[in-house]
């Protein structure tokens, strides 16, 4: 039962199961636009509590997410930016992601939740930090796509002092090296690579904190076009 799968998962994360009743509605609505849109390859309602809402979870064990401004790039159904809201109402988050159906179901889901502040927005990463430059204090991903191009996307949003937090497989390692010339022309710097269980499965993800320790350079992100096509 996913409410007994929701609860056991936070409980081993330490974290409040208030929220619990927010999340299950979370759940409904998605599994019900999913019949018509594509939304998640995952179906199973405790699959999706698993490797959706306590993946997602799993964040606030690793890091503060109290009162900060937080950007979710390339957020898709809500994840992992849309959770931490729910466990975490002192964060204020904007969701983001280039597909417009997308954008208007997590609006949906904020409205049936009433959760006013969250804020979603359809647009390009690249052409949405143009207005919001360093404006957040951490931007998560947790996008299929490599970490020198997620980095390109995620930093220029980021503070001074501020992370960005890429959500990986355990797998990652050669990706990680690859994206370290990436990072640093960007302003960042790898402060920490966690690993962490997810309750009630055997699988293990890995979350890459990046600390943005200078401004990035005016010219970054470029167009999407030249970033896929010459990462850094």
């Amino acid at each position: 039962m996913i409410e007994t799968t929701l609860r056991d998962g936070l409980v081993q994360l330490e974290l409040p199961t208030d929220a619990i009743p927010s999340l299950l509605r979370y759940a409904t609505l998605l599994e019900e636009k999913n019949k018509v849109m594509n939304l998640t390859a995952i179906k199973d309602p405790d699959e999706v509590a698993r490797l959706h809402f306590l993946d997602s979870a799993a964040l606030l064990k690793l890091m503060d997410f109290r009162g900060r401004t937080v950007v979710d790039v390339g957020t898709g159904a809500g994840f992992p930016g849309l959770p931490i809201r729910i466990l975490e109402p002192s964060a204020r988050v904007t969701l983001l992601d280039s597909l417009g159906k997308r954008v208007a179901f997590l609006q949906e889901i904020c409205e049936d939740l009433g959760l006013s502040d969250v804020t979603c927005v359809h647009a390009r990463a690249e052409e949405f930090a143009a207005e919001h430059r360093e404006s957040f204090d951490v931007a998560v991903s947790r996008a299929v796509a490599s970490l020198p191009l997620l980095a390109e996307l995620c930093l220029p949003l980021v503070k001074l002092e501020g992370k960005f937090v890429a959500m990986k497989s355990v797998d990652s390692g050669e990706e990680l090296n690859t994206a370290a010339k990436a990072i640093e022309i960007l302003g960042g710097r790898v402060a920490e690579v966690r690993d962490y269980a997810i309750p009630g499965t055997a699988v293990t993800h890995r979350a890459v904190q990046i600390e943005k320790v200078k401004p990035t350079p005016p010219k970054y992100p470029r167009p999407f076009t030249k970033i896929k096509k010459a990462p850094l």
